[in-house]
């Protein structure tokens, strides 16, 4: 599946990922290939991200390496929308 992250100031994720774990405001929730079609507001947290894919170097600085090789972005907040296999992440 394909995954977009999105800020104010640029597209600063953008690649192939095997899963997603996003902090919905009722609790984490896990996307992986063809989960449902979704829309969701997205509160404090991190978003983890796992699969074989590069970061731009320069947006490297703003994820981290978290457990279980998933790459962690803090954000405040945010909303996410998943449709067939392609997930965008709009992000504060």
């Amino acid at each position: 599946m394909f995954l977009e992250i999105v800020t104010p100031e640029a597209s600063i994720f953008s690649d192939k990922v095997d899963s997603v774990i996003v902090p919905g405001t009722t609790g984490e929730f896990q996307m992986l290939k063809d989960h449902a079609p979704i829309v969701s507001l997205l509160q404090e947290g991190k978003v983890r991200i796992k699969g074989n894919f590069s970061i731009e170097e320069e947006y490297q600085d703003k994820f981290s390496k978290g457990e279980n090789d998933y790459f962690v972005l803090q954000i405040n907040s945010g909303t996410v929308e998943m449709n067939n296999n392609k997930i965008i992440i709009l992000v504060d």
